[in-house]
């Protein structure tokens, strides 16, 4: 049986229904992250992912401006900003319409995004962790945002992955957050796990056989595994050979529940889409 349940958001006061999982292609307009395919620097490039992205499947754009692998240099909020300003000038001329998530655990380059760059989601990889203004900035703002499980920094998260039971505290620090976001009238969660945040091999995996247990929350959820060191590692290759395993672990992710693909490739995580729906809606 497959677990996934339509759901709605609700973007710039305009509500959409979805009756089908989704496909959130990455766009990085950073010199630095983990996975150099993913970099695109110059307005053209930009512009040619996007219409790839979106020929491909995507239904929306995950942007991010600041690299969240570990070791990554600082960024300054007003660089990130203007990278993501970039970005957004590359989306927007292609589509008008695609909703655009931006990667970002600051509020104030969250406020900026939705108020001044046309964005619509904010995807915060601290879970307000890191500013803890973001919550009532969101709120604020009234767009969806990605809840996600992260510990410490992209710096210090690797060391930070000690556990009584990895499933059992992720879902309990989502639980109290959630409630958190709710009293302040926040209504669009999306809850992503975050594979690879603080965690190590075996706790990914251990997160990846529990992982019908966040239907609990009755919220969208988010899986975010492409091209991740959970599956390079382990099988003893490199991002850039990661596709396949990205592919297996995200139909997994499928029939769990999950219900947005957070990916690098899209037509490969669309056509996972179908497979699981033929197989189990037809």
């Amino acid at each position: 049986m497959l677990e996934f349940k339509p759901f709605t958001i609700n973007l710039k006061g305009s509500l959409r229904q979805y009756d089908r999982q989704l496909v959130a292609g990455i766009i990085n307009v950073t010199p630095d992250s983990f996975y150099a395919s993913s970099r695109v620097n110059d307005l053209e490039s930009r512009k040619l992912r996007v219409s790839t992205m979106i020929e491909d499947g995507a239904d929306w754009i995950d942007l991010g401006a600041y690299s969240s692998r570990p070791g990554a240099g600082e960024v300054s909020p007003r660089e990130e900003i203007d990278r993501l300003a970039l970005g957004m000038e590359a989306i927007r001329s292609v589509s008008n319409d695609i909703p655009v998530s931006i990667d970002t655990f600051r509020a104030q380059v969250a406020e900026t995004a939705i108020k001044e760059l046309d964005a619509d989601i904010i995807n915060d990889i601290s879970g307000g962790n890191l500013d803890d203004r973001m919550f009532e900035t969101v709120a604020a703002l009234n767009v969806p945002y990605i809840l996600m499980h992260m510990r410490g920094t992209p710096a210090t998260m690797s060391s930070l992955n000690q556990y009584n039971d990895v499933t059992a505290d992720v879902l309990a620090d989502l639980s109290e957050k959630i409630d958190r976001l709710s009293l302040l009238g926040v209504s669009d969660i999306i809850v992503d796990p975050g594979f690879g945040f603080a965690k190590d091999v075996p706790q990914n995996y251990a997160l990846l056989r529990n992982l019908k247990l966040f239907n609990i929350f009755n919220r969208p959820l988010l899986v975010g595994v492409s091209r991740k060191t959970m599956i390079y590692r382990p099988l003893g290759i490199t991002p850039e050979a990661s596709l396949n395993g990205t592919t297996a672990i995200n139909t997994i992710a499928l029939l769990s529940g999950a219900a947005i693909l957070r990916v690098h490739d899209v037509k490969e995580a669309a056509e996972a889409i179908k497979i699981v729906n033929l197989t189990y809606n037809s």
